[in-house]
């Protein structure tokens, strides 16, 4: 068996990405015996149902029916109705934070966004926010490559209490459905298949995940970038007037997330031998794609290392490409061409508190953004 294949360069990750010959699980074509895996680990058992009951970690056929049904209930016609309160969240953020003269940008700004969002669009009450935040971030660390015995515990226990609490939602919207997405996704029904209470739960909590994680990462890398290019600032400050329904804020926003994506790294398991790059790839083999340095292809790029706001066309890879492309994309597009815009008309003279400090990263591979962003408002 292989060890892990790192792939850099942007045709074998796409290729990897729209192919099926690789997948993200691989259990339905080899057991764990013939992988060579030990037995199932009882302390992360209720995380691993949780991965068997979503759609990012299957396969077709069980993953074409899951898209099918989430794709019903969760559609663009209800991330675009969600405009008009993403706008009214950040205007009342940035209203508070303009009495202020300095801010942490991650915890103060990026993060409240895609949490109050995400709840409101499942219908959970604003008391329980930040169990779903804590919650999330517990669950997101083993998808990293390595994770310690503690982040173990703490991922499961995170699913078993996110998982108690959905269910208990459920139970109320099947008695009184409401205008939510959790009633969406109780009722879809296509073709005469439904979502099992567990698929239900798993796509709760995989949205949660999948509709916070790249809009903080993605905002704070945006402004790091735009505080190290002062230039680049003035130029989408002065196109901010225009609104988030400007062509530029639109193409600026696909670029500032090729040029710092704000999840650097997925994995993919070969499906069958088959030939990638030039070289024979084993069934059972494990690939990371570094989407980071496929969206820095020269081959692919014209300039690759230069921020390019007006950069068209621009076919990054920061959502994935093919059967499972981000599902929380559409969202996370919408919060970042409403908030930085917003960000920038109300505070244009942005800066960092102290530009000479090194900037504290978490320690996350695959999902990577600062812990805290000090900045000053003028």
């Amino acid at each position: 068996m292989l060890d892990k294949i790192f792939l850099t360069r942007y045709e074998d990750v796409s290729t990897v990405l729209r192919s099926r010959r690789f997948g993200t699980s691989i259990r339905h074509v080899l057991s764990r015996d013939e992988l060579g895996w030990p037995p199932p680990d009882p302390r992360q058992a209720d995380f691993d149902r949780f991965e068997h009951n979503h759609l990012l970690s299957n396969e077709p056929p069980v993953h074409t029916r899951l898209r099918g049904l989430v794709g019903k209930a969760f559609t663009p016609k209800r991330v675009e109705n969600l405009r008009d309160r993403v706008t009214q969240i950040v205007d009342a953020t940035l209203e508070e934070l303009a009495a202020r003269e300095t801010f942490d940008l991650v915890h103060d700004f990026a993060e409240p966004l895609p949490v109050i969002v995400i709840c409101e669009l499942l219908g959970v009450d604003a008391e329980h926010r930040a169990d779903l935040r804590a919650w999330s971030a517990a669950i997101v660390k083993l998808y990293e490559m390595e994770h310690t015995a503690e982040q173990q515990r703490a991922a499961n226990d995170a699913v078993v209490a996110f998982s108690a609490f959905v269910r208990g939602i459920v139970a109320e919207r099947r008695a009184r459905p409401a205008d939510d997405l959790i009633t969406a996704l109780v009722e879809v029904e296509e073709g005469g298949e439904m979502l099992t209470e567990d698929e239900l739960i798993g796509t709760c909590i995989l949205l949660l995940n999948a509709g916070h994680e790249a809009t903080v990462n993605g905002t704070s890398s945006a402004i790091i970038t735009f505080m190290r290019q002062r230039a680049h600032w003035d130029a989408f400050v002065a196109a901010a007037e225009g609104g988030p329904s400007s062509a530029f804020i639109k193409t600026a926003v696909e670029e500032l997330l090729r040029y710092d994506t704000p999840l650097p790294c997925f994995e993919r398991w070969v499906l069958e031998d088959t030939e990638l790059g030039g070289t024979t790839v084993e069934r059972g083999a494990k690939l990371a794609l570094l989407y980071a340095s496929a969206n820095r292809d020269p081959r692919k790029f014209d300039s690759p290392d230069a921020l390019d706001l007006a950069r068209d066309p621009n076919p990054h890879v920061s959502f994935g490409l093919g059967i499972h492309f981000c599902l929380g994309a559409p969202l996370a597009r919408l919060e970042l061409q409403i908030a930085l815009p917003a960000l920038a008309r109300r505070f244009p003279g942005l800066h960092l508190v102290d530009e000479a400090a090194p900037l504290a990263y978490g320690a996350g591979f695959v999902i990577r953004g600062v812990t805290e962003l000090n900045v000053r408002t003028r």
